[in-house]
């Protein structure tokens, strides 16, 4: 590497630092790192802000913009008070079964929406159960943005490295479906076990609470019944565009800010209210963090650790898939898995097509999916939705810590990926 690699990998580090231990806010560190990276040349307003592989990634920033408007204008109605009255009821007030509702409920819309859209949805429902159980809100948001990660895992349009992999290798929805799912499915019940040990201390059960909660009526929560329905028409029109995106060929991030700003003439609420609900810190953090990333492809850093790691299979294709698998899990952790993803696809394509069996070569497919999208959960910035909670979290009032997310998604993320060890070995060698 150049010397202006090592440079931009010792600014990276040093940003990583800072916002591990918060001596500064997270978003004052990654500004910084970014006009230091442009001021040294590792990357160019070329590159920072119109490459889609090397700079601020718009349809993510604009995709966050648009939901965040949809979820302002739904808090108005009372739906999410419902929805959190209906699962305290069905839950009898049980904490754990409450988390175990709103766990099962992120992954599996996780697999059909993108995760970022999911947390928002479901992180103001949790706010309002875990104050009406009287129990610690933060075990329930991280349990819900790791369950987001691995739901996501499971489908093609679940996560955008998924998407990727599918462009370059030709993989088809079904396949990945057919693979990843039964896998996951697996993973989720390992999963819940881990909440159940991990957060015991959150699930502190009062009958008083929880017969409070069962006297409730859900229906004496909406407030807005007219604006309830149309901000449901319009959100039920954004996500069935989303799961239609093979066919209509609309961006995600073009059908969501649409949808916002739809709903937003519609609903005749305060413009400006609604906007203060957009988490603008969060959106400034996730662009400064893309040009520090990009500036990591753009000279070439990332590109290097990936044939590294392709260089250490030493051409052993079970080798290779483990090599991919947990290095990619390992990178995905400390870097956004987008560009990851977007550089080591071309690689993972000759090496499959190198193989003799490229039917069997698919398991280093798998291996870079499942290690991308599992390895997200190991740190707070690993993954766009962890970014996203963490600034739900703090904006409520219930700040979570790097160290406080990553102590329990390090354990969750190596468990997770570990199961995918045997699963691959079985599914792609030892029956082959």
């Amino acid at each position: 590497m150049t010397t202006l690699s090592w440079v931009t990998v010792a600014v990276f580090v040093a940003v990583y630092v800072l916002i591990a231990t918060e001596w500064v806010s997270r978003v004052t560190a990654a500004l910084t790192g970014a006009v230091i990276v442009l001021v040294i040349g590792a990357t160019d307003a070329e590159h920072a802000f119109f490459s889609p592989e090397a700079g601020v990634d718009w349809n993510v920033i604009f995709l966050l913009i648009g939901m965040m408007l949809i979820v302002s204008v739904l808090k108005r109605t009372g739906l999410f008070e419902y929805l959190a009255i209906w699962a305290a009821k069905r839950a009898g007030g049980r904490p754990f079964r409450v988390m175990v509702i709103l766990v099962v409920v992120t992954a599996v819309v996780s697999a059909a929406l993108d995760n970022v859209t999911t947390v928002l949805l479901v992180a103001p429902v949790t706010f309002l159960v875990c104050e009406r159980l009287g129990v610690p809100v933060v075990p329930f948001l991280i349990a819900e943005v790791m369950a987001s990660n691995i739901g996501g895992t499971a489908t093609l349009v679940g996560d955008p490295p998924n998407i990727i992999i599918a462009s370059r290798s030709g993989l088809t929805f079904n396949q990945f479906l057919a693979v990843l799912g039964p896998f996951i499915v697996g993973v989720l019940i390992v999963f819940l076990g881990l909440c159940r040990w991990l957060f015991r201390d959150a699930f502190r059960y009062d009958p008083q609470r929880a017969a409070h909660v069962a006297a409730l009526r859900e229906r004496d929560a909406i407030r807005d019944r007219r604006l309830l329905v149309i901000s449901l028409a319009v959100l039920a029109v954004v996500l069935g565009t989303f799961l239609a995106h093979g066919v209509l060929d609309y961006e995600p991030s073009v059908v969501a800010i649409c949808g916002g700003l739809l709903l937003l003439g519609l609903s005749r609420v305060d413009a400006a209210e609604v906007a203060s609900d957009v988490e603008w810190p969060t959106l400034v953090f996730f662009a400064g963090l893309f040009v520090m990333v990009g500036a990591l492809v753009n000279t070439g850093v990332v590109d290097t650790v990936a044939h590294a790691a392709i260089d250490a299979s030493g051409g052993n294709l079970w080798l290779g898939s483990m090599v991919l698998l947990w290095g990619s899990a390992a990178l995905s952790a400390i870097v956004d898995n987008i560009p990851y993803v977007a550089t080591m696809s071309p690689i993972v394509d000759q090496m499959v097509q190198a193989s003799p069996d490229a039917g069997q070569a698919q398991v280093l497919w798998w291996s870079l999916a499942i290690g991308a999208d599992l390895g997200g959960n190991a740190t707070a910035i690993g993954a766009s939705a962890n970014v996203v909670v963490l600034g739900i979290a703090a904006r409520a009032g219930h700040p979570i810590s790097f160290w406080q997310f990553t102590r329990y998604g390090l354990l969750v993320a190596a468990i997770t990926v570990a199961l995918a060890v045997p699963y691959l070995y079985l599914r792609f060698f030892a029956f082959a």
